[in-house]
């Protein structure tokens, strides 16, 4: 098949416009402007003014988050039961809370060089601490789900308050979050 120089200018003429495939334009005048803003902020003034709203919604979450405002709280943290069970260990003494600090002194000790026998000893402490702070643990979920299903009824507990009572005991008090509502010894009703 031979192309002839007409049929291979017919090939390469543009479109009619009318034909065109494709989405049309919103605007059928073709002036091509929007009336909204933009989405993204394209000057300098708004581009901080738009860094400086975002710092302060970040900042009003994270104080709410600390305060236990629900809305500002992740879904693990949710709900009355969550709550009750921040309290319950927020207000009781765990030896669990203090394994970080254990481990920090125990490390010391083995850099101490003048005995081997002081970092032997010291990490049979933390061995020893660890094994309690465990146990610690193990008793505080089961006496969170004992008292939680009293309190709330057996067949409307969630799931995984023990657990959830374990990991709060493990953090050291200050670095929780949210925040502990109740001093020590202010247990829940």
């Amino acid at each position: 098949m031979s192309t002839t120089p007409a049929s291979f200018d017919e090939r390469r003429r543009p479109r009619d416009a009318s034909r065109r495939k494709g989405p049309r334009d919103a605007d059928p005048s073709g002036a091509g402007g929007s009336s909204s803003p933009p989405l993204v902020a394209n000057t300098k003034e708004a581009k901080a003014a738009a860094k400086a709203d975002l710092n302060e919604r970040r900042a009003r979450a994270q104080a709410g988050m600390a305060a236990g405002e629900e809305k500002y709280l992740p879904v693990r943290d949710k709900g009355p039961q969550r709550r009750w069970v921040r309290d319950y260990v927020d207000a009781g003494w765990h030896p669990a809370e203090f394994v970080m600090a254990v481990m920090v002194l125990v490390i010391l000790a083995s850099l101490l060089p003048s005995n081997m026998m002081i970092s032997f000893y010291a990490y049979l402490v933390m061995m020893g601490y660890l094994v309690i702070a465990i146990g610690g643990m193990v008793l505080l979920a089961m006496r969170v789900k004992r008292k939680a299903a009293a309190k709330f009824g057996k067949e409307r507990l969630e799931r995984g308050l023990g657990w959830y009572a374990a990991m709060r005991a493990l953090q050291m008090r200050f670095m929780r979050l949210p925040k502990p509502q109740v001093k020590r010894g202010q247990y829940p009703d």
